[in-house]
């Protein structure tokens, strides 16, 4: 494939959904049609994975009394969660939103089965792990394909995995990885929401590249630099 077989449009559209994609967290109660949900999910399949092992797994989750149980799961980790905070940061973290468990039309649950693809799969021999960064590249693929359907989508990560796999009734050898809301968003926002109520900021790129370890990059490159993706 050429670099041609992509036109200007199709590129900025790439860069697009990827700077407009949200964490979100507030929902419509209008349902995910299921030929939507198919295509993203169709998305998430189609993320890389180290020897094509495809070790994820998607449950859906609907059933109001076990999102409940799952809610009530979250408020107590939370309640934990707050105490390590102290005065103004306590307070500025209790005011956070930080799930939308009840209010999202969908729930989601991706899942990583590291015995997917047999004992020995090609390229994990020093890095068992890489299941588990096969599996957040789907959950990458899912949320840029549902900003693209105009979806939203929050990863709700304030849970006990093996708890959240019990409710699920998840075997015990497969891990929960990404416990996820989805709905079409009652706004999405021009920044991350952290970055909007001042709790953290992007860092500057330019930063963070090295041509070797805390060597940096030449000036050629960082004369490239910019705040905002090219869209």
């Amino acid at each position: 494939m050429s670099s041609s077989d992509f036109d200007d449009a199709e590129r900025r559209a790439v860069y697009r959904v990827i700077g407009a994609r949200r964490d979100v967290r507030s929902y419509r109660p209008d349902p995910v049609p299921d030929d939507v949900l198919w295509r993203v999910l169709d998305a998430a399949h189609h993320a890389p994975s180290v020897g094509f092992m495809q070790p994820w797994n998607f449950v859906l989750v609907r059933d109001p009394g076990v999102r409940q149980r799952i809610y009530d799961h979250f408020s107590a980790v939370n309640a934990r969660a707050a105490e390590v905070w102290q005065d103004d940061d306590k307070h500025a973290y209790q005011a956070l939103k930080l799930q939308g468990i009840l209010d999202a039309p969908l729930n989601l649950l991706v899942t990583c089965d590291p015995e997917r693809g047999g004992e020995h799969v090609l390229g994990r021999f020093t890095m068992r792990e890489t299941d588990v960064y096969s599996t957040c590249l789907a959950v990458q693929n899912l949320w840029l394909a549902a900003r693209a359907e105009g979806l939203g989508v929050g990863w709700m990560s304030i849970m006990e995995p093996k708890v959240i796999g019990e409710l699920l009734g998840v075997p015990p050898r497969v891990m929960p990885i990404a416990y996820l809301t989805m709905g079409y968003p009652v706004l999405f926002s021009d920044r991350p929401m952290l970055s909007e109520v001042g709790w953290r900021k992007r860092l500057p790129l330019a930063e963070l590249v090295f041509e070797a370890w805390r060597l940096s990059a030449p000036s050629s490159l960082l004369e490239q630099r910019g705040d905002k993706l090219p869209i």
